[in-house]
């Protein structure tokens, strides 16, 4: 993920920063748990397409 491009995406839910999950290809957003994935190295944006972090799982 290209450093540049996370610093300009926030959270489309709370506009909050995300943070990189190189594993998991994902974009976290801590506030809301909500995990944005990353597909073809392209950030889907979508609330709806967003999965909900479970209630154990480390932000």
């Amino acid at each position: 993920m290209d450093k540049n491009l996370l610093d300009i995406l926030a959270c489309p839910v709370c506009k909050g920063p995300l943070v990189y999950d190189k594993a998991k290809q994902e974009l976290i957003c801590k506030g809301d748990r909500l995990a944005y994935p990353i597909r073809d190295d392209i950030p889907v944006m979508l609330e709806d397409e967003a999965r909900q972090l479970a209630p154990d799982e480390e932000v």
